[in-house]
């Protein structure tokens, strides 16, 4: 898969079945859409593209939602990279990208810049200056100028219809089994790790703190989480948890994770953290004896599963 960061990067093919929208999560519903646009591709000869954008465009149009995104990029392109997919374009999404009426989009976007021969978009799919594009618009515009649509729809699990926004209720929510359903795997975390306070190894508990640099990044409700970590290629059990630390009066959000059967120092290496199911939500115990106490029975409840 070619990784474009801008438009105007992409050499286009003679033939190209593209599909457009945010992919936040690469969820069930966005894997349904991918696997027809790579699915097509190969049937015609032609190449599979995606157009999508960074920032989130609900980032720059409504800055005060504070938005949280079920990836980050790094994220988002690494799990992309797993379809089958030939090109990928990040454009920069502006302001001023998003005055571009639907027609503006159609004809400058797709056709002149991606050369579109079919188009594979998503149920209630809307585009352009006030998302004003439909499908309708789209069966329209395609014969003028000489490309097919096909509309793919709503991807359902368990007879609830999926969407990114559903998956970060779920995570909000501590519910992160309901999130890997949604997504077709465990949801992760992936950041630095950093020194902390060692207030776990006190406790016999030593925890990898982790610093995740995406502030757009978003974090699941405060608890302990059973969760598999990846480092340096292995996979090792832990418990991952996500709070305040009341017990010892922490100021900060901190998220560390102890491993099992783990013994090395790796402050300024990279982690990544799926959360597997949520143990219990975070608690003020009246003493660290009571808290190591617990935590003894967190280690036991997720070495058992």
């Amino acid at each position: 898969m070619k990784v474009y960061y801008h438009l105007d990067e992409f050499e286009k093919p003679e033939k190209t079945v593209v599909t457009t929208g945010t992919f936040d999560g690469v969820h069930v519903g966005h894997q349904k859409i991918i696997s027809r646009l790579v699915d097509v591709a190969n049937k015609t000869g032609a190449e599979s593209v995606i157009l999508t954008f960074f920032p989130h465009p609900r980032m720059v149009l409504h800055q005060d939602l504070d938005i949280k995104l079920i990836q980050t990029l790094k994220e988002r392109i690494r799990e992309l990279g797993k379809t089958g997919l030939d090109h990928l374009i990040i454009h920069p999404f502006s302001k001023e990208f998003s005055r571009l009426s639907s027609l503006e989009f159609v004809r400058n976007i797709l056709v002149n810049q991606l050369g579109v021969e079919s188009l594979v978009i998503g149920y209630d799919h809307h585009f352009g200056r006030n998302r004003e594009g439909t499908f309708e618009h789209l069966k329209e515009f395609g014969p003028v100028y000489g490309f097919k649509v096909e509309e793919i729809q709503v991807q359902d699990v368990d007879q609830i219809s999926v969407s990114s926004t559903k998956i970060r209720k779920a995570l909000n929510a501590g519910d992160v089994i309901s999130a890997a359903t949604f997504l077709t795997r465990p949801f992760e975390l992936e950041g630095v790790v950093v020194k902390g306070k060692q207030l776990g190894r006190k406790l016999g508990f030593p925890t990898a703190n982790i610093q995740i640099s995406e502030s757009y990044k978003i974090c699941p409700k405060n608890g302990v989480y059973a969760v598999d970590v990846l480092h340096d290629e292995t996979y090792y059990k832990g418990m991952l948890n996500i709070g305040y630390r009341p017990t010892v009066d922490g100021e900060d959000l901190s998220i560390e994770v102890h491993i099992f059967n783990f013994d090395k120092q790796i402050y300024s290496e990279t982690i990544r953290v799926f959360l597997n199911k949520m143990i219990r939500e975070e608690i003020k115990f009246d003493s660290i004896s009571e808290l190591k106490k617990q935590l003894e029975k967190d280690k036991i409840q997720v070495e058992n599963g």
